[in-house]
């Protein structure tokens, strides 16, 4: 079991620790303000390298779905992960 997070609840967090999995392209496009981008793959690969285990992340993708598959992987590993439900295009329906 992992835990989500819709993106009204987000918006109203004191400076959560966002990432955002989508490619390099789509994060330069347009994201959520204050988000880190880790792609995908790099974060499946080496996620000591870009995350603590002491730390609480958000994690978010364009829809909520690969964010949702990384998120168990990640709990598995011992990570403090959050899925934003919905992904971006749930934010952008939201603004």
């Amino acid at each position: 079991m992992f835990e989500s997070i819709s993106v009204t609840d987000l918006k109203r967090l004191n400076n959560p620790n966002l990432i955002d999995i989508r490619s390099i392209e789509k994060y330069n496009n347009k994201h959520i303000m204050n988000a880190v981008n880790i792609p995908l793959e790099q974060l499946l690969i080496r996620p000591e390298k870009y995350l603590s285990k002491f730390e609480k992340y958000y994690i978010y993708c364009q829809k909520g779905i690969q964010s949702r598959k990384l998120c168990q992987i990640l709990i598995r590993a011992g990570y403090n992960v959050v899925n934003v439900t919905g992904g971006y295009e749930s934010w952008i329906l939201n603004e």
